[in-house]
């Protein structure tokens, strides 16, 4: 079995990226991550983005609030960072806390700078197959692992375990735009083995460890998986049970060291991409 790994892709993307800086004429895309709060996921994820940006040679600036701000004080910062010419892309880390009007915030984010796709114009974008929008960088950390190894999508049936707005819908659209066959699986579905067993591409984004087996996937299949949980243990666990899965599948992405090293890399390719709008429109 083929282990697809995340850092083969995070490094094409890299290479992409540092071309493309060349061209903006010595600019330094900023991007600015928000978050409230100090959850244990947040905080990993922030570590790993500034880390990424750095690395890409990018800037990035950390925005950290209380998980007790109200809405209004919010609103106020969060439109002076969407409003600031010298930020180009931005990150909301989600979710929010329940005193928070994530719909609202959605609405305040200038769409030129919402990298992770969040706000109506970039979702709209997304499910029309618009190219120009920006997706979910985990939806779009999918496609590209996929591509980086050649895995055909075209006339194949993709089969995704979750239907969040951030995994599950976006990358349905994703996958359509390759022309798969796309079938969406949640906590209702009638014999998830069967519809599992089923898939030429098997996703899971469900969220819940182990959930994924080995009869859930058929010979052959490459299982993809975006899941990060956390065991008792405190070891890091996606949604698949890696060792009964890779007994069946071609290819396999492992957790660590799969999906998510690629997210925080399509992070990067999307500040860039959203820095060379802003210039071609002379606000840079």
């Amino acid at each position: 079995m083929i282990i697809l790994k995340g850092a083969e892709a995070a490094a094409q993307i890299q290479r992409e990226v540092e071309e493309r800086l060349k061209a903006l004429g010595g600019y330094v895309p900023t991007l600015a991550i928000v978050r409230v709060g100090e959850k244990p996921d947040d905080l990993s994820y922030e570590r790993g983005a500034l880390s990424r940006m750095k690395k890409f040679g990018l800037r990035a600036e950390s925005h950290a609030w209380p998980a007790d701000i109200s809405m209004e004080e919010f609103g106020e910062r969060f439109r002076r960072i969407s409003e600031d010419g010298d930020v180009d892309g931005i990150l909301l880390l989600r979710p929010l806390p329940p005193q928070l009007d994530e719909r609202e915030i959605e609405r305040m984010i200038d769409p030129g700078k919402d990298l992770d796709g969040i706000s109506p114009e970039n979702v709209a974008k997304v499910f029309l197959g618009d190219r120009d929008g920006f997706a979910p960088c985990t939806a779009e950390a999918v496609i590209r692992i996929l591509k980086t190894y050649q895995v055909p999508m075209e006339g194949k049936r993709a089969v995704i375990v979750g239907r969040s707005p951030v995994v599950g819908r976006p990358l349905a659209m994703l996958f359509l735009q390759e022309h798969a066959t796309v079938t969406v699986c949640h906590t209702r579905t009638r014999d998830l083995e069967r519809e599992c067993r089923e898939a030429d591409i098997l996703v899971s984004a469900a969220g819940k460890a182990g959930m994924i087996g080995g009869n859930h996937v058929r010979e052959g299949a490459v299982a993809v998986d975006v899941g990060i949980n956390v065991t008792p243990e405190g070891k890091l666990c996606g949604d698949m049970d890696f060792e009964a899965v890779s007994g069946k599948a071609a290819m396999a992405t492992p957790v660590p060291g799969g999906v998510g090293a690629v997210t925080t890399a399509v992070l990067a390719e999307h500040l860039v991409r959203a820095a060379e709008r802003r210039k071609e429109q002379g606000r840079v």
